[in-house]
């Protein structure tokens, strides 16, 4: 009775040690970006706020960017290079907190798989630079294009529209 009490446990044991319960490893490629720069010369050229979000992927609070409710005409374009990221004629209130957009300028933005939270999100970067931006979720305007790209407004400068 009792060996067959400890294979049981012992079975019980092994099969819990399965591959759901592994880190899952972000397989970022190294990639060549048209700007490149050290960690110091980021470092010393952005605010650390901007440094934080841009070059460590973190987020800002919600709510706390002076582009949320930013409604003039003009292009977002990438704090850290300039490099145009958005048309404000595709901004939307999703009332989430962080600047959201139904599209990226094409060939401005690019994305990858991260898995911080424990489950896969599209993350946004600068396709110039590298600089984290945010994530995109399919959960936009379905008159549009349906998705949701909740930008870090740390990551913008806006530009206005010349009239």
């Amino acid at each position: 009775m009792g060996k067959k009490l400890l294979l049981i446990a012992l079975l019980i044991v092994a099969g819990c040690k399965g591959i759901s319960q592994e880190e899952k490893k972000e397989s970022k490629k190294e990639v060549a970006y048209a700007v490149t720069k050290t960690d110091a010369e980021w470092k010393a050229e952005l605010t650390d706020m901007e440094y934080y979000v841009l070059r460590k992927a973190a987020t800002e609070s919600a709510f706390s960017s002076e582009l949320l409710n930013n409604k003039e005409k003009g292009t977002y374009v990438c704090a850290a290079c300039a490099t145009p990221l958005f048309h404000s004629e595709h901004k939307f209130d999703s009332g989430t907190g962080w600047p959201s957009f139904d599209r990226e300028i094409e060939g401005n933005v690019a994305y990858d798989v991260d898995y911080k939270i424990g489950y896969p999100r599209t993350e946004e970067h600068c396709a110039t630079c590298g600089g984290h931006l945010g994530h995109v979720f399919n959960d936009g305007p379905r008159n549009t294009t349906g998705k949701r790209h909740c930008i870090n407004g740390v990551a913008l400068d806006f530009i206005p529209d010349s009239n």
